[in-house]
């Protein structure tokens, strides 16, 4: 069936929303069935127990990246259209923007994808940091914060044509590089004797990423007006769509208008579908401020390093972007030492502490 048969009568901003419903859906619902979360991975890796929740996270990726690479050599996505791709870079917003948010989504209790899965299903504590990232957020795209974004984004730039390493391989080169990778995270899943439906949905969460920008360039490819390539990403999603509902009578539709209640109807319809869905507050042992000081780190530190966990070190992964690559090291090593200085060593004192109860 043509585009012109399939979306007769709909507007150019209408299908976009349609596409980016679509994908979201997808991503919500096998994101909330796989666990996919930066932020788990993060820690067990820094732990030194890579199990689990590290696999799951490799499956995603590496599913999105040769799904995308996939696409790109088929001639079905077209990189000149991509933003990334294409646009100035800022490699200096990709490593300090990558550390706040790794910090942040450690201190938030998930990334910004993870915060929106959680919160449909019942988390009262992510749906709060969520609505705190998306502020901070929309305050560093066009509020007061973001003089000093775009200060710290102008330090270390890089020219668009530099962005991706993909030019740096041989032909096929980053299908390849997918297919390698891919083929490391099921044999690690396997070692770690991953549930087979958490396996499963982690690699239709990655695929969803590589559908978002299938269809976001055919759509590109097929209508009359200017269409932009784009695929799931939270930070700047979030931000557009809640201040568009605040200031403006009638929402202006786009793919990330439709992406983000998307995500949330599909990770409320698998909560409620599986009986996982739970209403949950704050308690004394949550605490409340430091998931309101990592979500507002989250939400500067992700528009600075050009996207969220899954924005900038997924989705800009996939296409070999050398500033998300960047960004998403940091985010793994902001991660790693926000969780050593504030998490491991509030575990570790607690431990000694009871062992010293029981020795007395």
């Amino acid at each position: 069936m043509s585009y012109d048969v399939l979306f007769d009568g709909f507007s150019t901003e209408e299908i976009s929303a349609i596409l980016g419903v679509l994908v979201g859906l997808v991503f919500g619902v096998f994101a909330q069935q796989s666990r996919f979360c930066l932020r788990a991975a993060c820690v067990e890796f820094w732990r030194g127990q890579s199990g689990k929740k590290f696999a799951i996270w490799l499956l995603a990726f590496g599913t999105a990246m040769i799904g995308t690479q996939y696409f790109i050599d088929a001639g079905l996505i077209d990189t000149r259209q991509i933003r990334q791709l294409n646009n100035v870079g800022s490699m200096s917003g990709a490593i300090i923007g990558g550390l706040l948010f790794g910090g942040g989504m450690v201190l938030a209790g998930g990334c910004a994808s993870r915060l929106l899965v959680l919160s449909a299903t019942g988390n009262m504590r992510t749906m709060v940091a969520g609505l705190v990232v998306t502020i901070v957020a929309q305050a560093s795209l066009r509020g007061g914060l973001s003089p000093l974004r775009e200060e710290m984004s102008s330090w270390w730039l890089v020219d668009g044509d530099s962005r991706s390493f993909a030019y740096l391989l041989p032909s096929y080169g980053g299908l390849l590089l997918g297919t390698v990778f891919l083929l490391f995270a099921l044999w690690f899943a396997k070692r770690h004797e991953v549930n087979k439906w958490w396996g499963f949905a982690a690699v239709i969460t990655g695929l969803s990423v590589a559908l978002g920008w299938l269809l976001t360039s055919w759509q590109a490819a097929n209508s009359f007006d200017i269409v932009q390539v784009k695929s799931v990403s939270f930070t700047g999603s979030s931000a557009d769509t809640l201040m568009g509902l605040i200031n403006q009578p009638q929402l202006p539709l786009s793919f990330d208008v439709g992406l983000v209640p998307g995500v949330f109807m599909g990770s409320l319809s698998a909560a409620l579908l599986t009986r996982e869905f739970k209403w949950q507050k704050f308690t004394e042992d949550s605490g409340f401020a430091r998931f309101l000081i990592g979500a507002a780190l989250m939400g500067f530190g992700g528009m600075l390093a050009g996207g969220c966990a899954v924005g900038a070190g997924v989705t800009g992964g996939a296409l070999l972007v050398i500033t998300a690559w960047v960004a998403l090291f940091s985010m793994w090593i902001g991660a790693g030492v926000t969780d050593w200085l504030v998490d491991r060593k509030a575990d570790e004192a607690k431990a000694a502490a009871e062992a010293a109860q029981l020795g007395n």
